[in-house]
């Protein structure tokens, strides 16, 4: 099992900059590919960014490319999501999702987006930018 705890959400202006952190613990060595999703009142969770294992893969959605930064330190298992230039439309839950390694090999933007190839979740942090 993998247990994951977000941190870093909170309340900022339109423009200003934020970074989240998502820490595993556990067994974060049997995690795979991890990943950002976010969900706003009344919507559907959906895909923001996603990391491989090693950190070399990385895959973004249009509305955050540019703007957001995944990146994963092996040494404290935690990967983070730098935003900047923040928008009122990302004010959501922002979600950590952890892959299990003991599935089959996955690649590419399809399988790293997709919510239902994640096995592991935070609780969320709430992410509310005003106008």
């Amino acid at each position: 099992q993998v247990q994951l705890a977000e941190s870093g959400g909170g309340l900022v202006q339109a423009g200003d900059s934020l970074r989240l952190a998502c820490a595993a613990s556990g067994r974060p060595y049997s995690a795979d590919n991890m990943g950002w999703f976010r969900q706003a009142p009344g919507k559907e969770r959906e895909f923001v960014a996603a990391i491989s294992w090693s950190g070399g893969v990385t895959y973004y959605s249009d509305s955050v490319n540019g703007r957001f930064t995944i990146s994963r330190d092996g040494a404290k298992n935690t990967i983070y999501a730098q935003m900047i230039s923040l928008k009122p439309e990302d004010t959501a839950v922002y979600y950590c999702a952890a892959r299990s390694g003991q599935k089959y090999y996955c690649s590419g933007y399809t399988c790293f987006s997709d919510i239902n190839e994640y096995d592991y979740w935070g609780q969320g942090t709430q992410v509310t930018v005003s106008s």
